[in-house]
């Protein structure tokens, strides 16, 4: 269950990001306001899963979900960039994530 609870923690970051995005700077309120809700439910979801996951896994999956799905976000949604480098990096990332939850 915890590792359930730390995938919905991760997509709830990506969704905190993406709207931090969209309330251009906190001047726009729902989505500040969605960041806000996101925000806290993402952390509380990571604490409950952090009770029985150690700390550097849960952590690092946590923050690689959301990086790699705000990577993700900016590409297909906002139209970002993806140069060869780029994606690399989030391999790497990719790479790092399965690596930590197999040791």
């Amino acid at each position: 269950m915890a590792w359930v609870l730390l995938l919905l923690a991760g997509l709830l970051e990506i969704v905190w990001a993406y709207a931090m995005k969209q309330s251009h700077g906190f001047s726009r309120l729902l989505p500040t306001l969605v960041m806000a809700v996101a925000m806290a439910g993402s952390l509380g979801l990571l604490a409950v899963s952090m009770r029985s996951l150690p700390l550097g896994t849960a952590y690092m999956i946590w923050t690689g979900i959301g990086a790699i799905g705000a990577f993700a976000v900016g590409v297909w949604i906002l139209g970002e960039a993806i140069t060869p480098q780029r994606l690399i990096a989030a391999l790497l990332i990719v790479a790092g994530m399965v690596t930590m939850k197999l040791s």
